[in-house]
């Protein structure tokens, strides 16, 4: 349950455009499918896989949010406006993780290993951001609206679009 009430102080904290709780609550699709994926997450650790998984699709119906029940998600995640995105079963997200639509946090191999992306602590993951495979983003990273991003970012950099570069 904490976890829930973080999520909702976090949306308010970091969403300037949602004026109250009330409002975040009825209208937030980033905060739906946060709180729809910590549901399908503890039935994924269950073993309970295809419930989690049709838990994880309605939700993606309802939000356009994917976020396989798989994943690992830290504490205070935002993902605002949110339509697009995708997170892989293998995906690693840190705590006070801000990412924008149409983020893929995606795979490069079809075999069953950890092949999604590592993201660390106090992440910015910039609108239409791609990062691939079994990378790690580190801790306090900002990657640019429309980067690409393939091989690791040290703590503290910053990617920018098209093919990222490292400042």
């Amino acid at each position: 349950m904490a976890h829930f009430i973080e999520d909702f102080k976090a949306g308010l904290d970091r969403d300037p455009a949602t004026k109250t709780g009330f409002e975040l609550l009825l209208t937030s699709p980033g905060l739906h499918a946060i709180w729809n994926y910590r549901v399908a997450h503890f039935l994924w650790k269950l073993k309970l896989r295809t419930l989690s998984r049709m838990f994880a699709n309605i939700a993606r119906i309802a939000t356009g949010i994917e976020i396989h029940p798989g994943a690992t998600i830290g504490r205070r995640f935002v993902i605002d406006h949110g339509v697009g995105v995708v997170i892989g079963e293998t995906a690693i997200i840190g705590n006070d993780v801000l990412m924008y639509h149409g983020v893929t946090l995606g795979g490069v191999v079809n075999e069953p290993v950890k092949r999604h992306p590592t993201i660390g602590n106090n992440v910015i993951l910039g609108a239409s951001s791609i990062i691939l495979g079994d990378i790690t983003i580190g801790d306090n990273c900002k990657v640019g609206a429309g980067a690409i991003v393939v091989k690791d970012l040290p703590a503290g950099k910053i990617a920018l679009a098209p093919i990222a570069t490292v400042r």
